[in-house]
């Protein structure tokens, strides 16, 4: 039985393999693709929730100030507490684009566990715009991000856009092995699958919509109770008939952890949400960690030359995977030597992620039912 296992193991590492590669090879492809333009500038709001602040906030706020975009921009940032460290980022942002429309909503009311999605409803309220682009507070854009997320919002067909981001490895080496976990393993992914018609999924750094179709799936308040809302946002409108588009076009998401266990705290927190949502997909995302696999399988066939050969092989065509995503990005995520540690770290998420449904998010602890409702603890 062991030997049977074993084989079995470096069966789904060698399909798992060849995933890998073939997703870096489509995802080559996408960043090459020219970033999509609309003759229409139509007004825009941003909604930015916020919470806490750290040394990059500054410089990510400042982005949104740097729009290559012919129409109105207004820009709304969020907190729950006057206190908050934010404010004073924001604050410092107003004074130096007095040009730019820029908003500060302080409002603690809350309508949900979700904190994030409470803080967007209070800041919608003081919304101009009919078009909405709701993105994540870690997050940084290119100038031609507004234009991109109009562009694709205009399509036939769509009603929603939400966009593709790499992470940045800011707080030291735990952080970049989480921003490697996101361009090496979710980014090509992600990708393929979009390109192969598995998924048309929804990522929470940016949702943008407009108020018409909000108003369609019932309003922020309807998701309010959900962990993922991006998820349950994203189901929402497909299933209003609408598609979800995706530009050519790579945000930056900036990893702040500095230690192993907010690494580990922070994607477990994912990991449990996604079998939560979609428990098949997760269980059948085994075969995306082909090394742990392999070296499982190889040691059930007692290191059998095959075996390890097997090893030696996914070893070669995790570098360069790496090679690929590098060069596609023009950003060395992570050192080599960290890729097999990243592994095996995302391996033992993985088995973490199926003991317990309690989830850490923003200091707060939760229970996450089986249809992605959260309760407070």
């Amino acid at each position: 039985m062991p030997h049977l296992l074993g084989w079995l193991l470096c069966a789904l590492a060698a399909f798992g393999t060849l995933f890998t590669a073939a997703s870096s090879i489509v995802f080559g492809r996408f960043v090459a693709r020219l970033p999509s333009d609309s003759p229409q500038t139509p007004a825009v709001t941003i909604l930015k929730p916020l919470h806490g602040a750290d040394r990059w906030l500054a410089d990510s706020l400042e982005s949104y100030c740097r729009q290559d975009y012919a129409g109105e921009i207004q820009i709304l940032f969020g907190v729950h507490q006057h206190g908050d460290a934010a404010v004073g980022v924001v604050r410092a942002l107003q004074a130096r684009r007095p040009e730019a429309d820029i908003g500060l909503v302080i409002d603690e009311r809350m309508h949900g566990p979700n904190r994030k999605v409470s803080n967007l409803i209070n800041i919608q309220a003081q919304a101009k715009h009919a078009v909405l682009i709701m993105t994540d507070a870690d997050v940084r854009v290119p100038p031609h991000y507004v234009r991109s997320v109009v562009a694709g919002l205009s399509a036939p067909g769509v009603g929603a856009v939400t966009c593709l981001y790499l992470g940045e490895g800011v707080g030291g080496l735990w952080s970049r092995a989480v921003a490697m976990a996101i361009n090496y393993d979710f980014l090509p992914s992600a990708v393929l699958a979009k390109t192969l018609g598995l998924a048309e999924p929804c990522f929470g750094p940016t949702i943008a919509m407009t108020s018409h179709v909000l108003r369609e799936i019932g309003g922020l308040k309807a998701f309010a109770r959900f962990l993922a809302e991006d998820y349950e946002i994203g189901r929402a409108v497909r299933g209003r008939g609408y598609a979800i588009a995706i530009p050519a076009m790579l945000m930056t998401t900036l990893c702040t952890e500095r230690s192993i266990g907010e690494l580990f705290r922070h994607e477990l927190r994912w990991a449990r949400t996604i079998r939560r949502i979609a428990r098949a997909g997760h269980v059948g995302s085994l075969v995306t960690h082909p090394l742990p696999l392999a070296l499982t399988g190889a040691a059930l066939l007692g290191w059998s030359p095959v075996a390890v050969g097997l090893v030696l092989a996914i070893l070669g065509v995790r570098m360069l995977v790496k090679v690929r995503i590098d060069r596609a990005t023009r950003v060395n995520t992570g050192p080599w030597w960290l890729i097999p540690l990243r592994d095996m770290l995302s391996f033992g998420v993985f088995l973490a992620s199926f003991s317990g449904a309690t989830v850490e998010w923003q200091g707060q602890r939760f229970r996450v039912g089986r249809d992605g409702v959260l309760t407070e603890l």
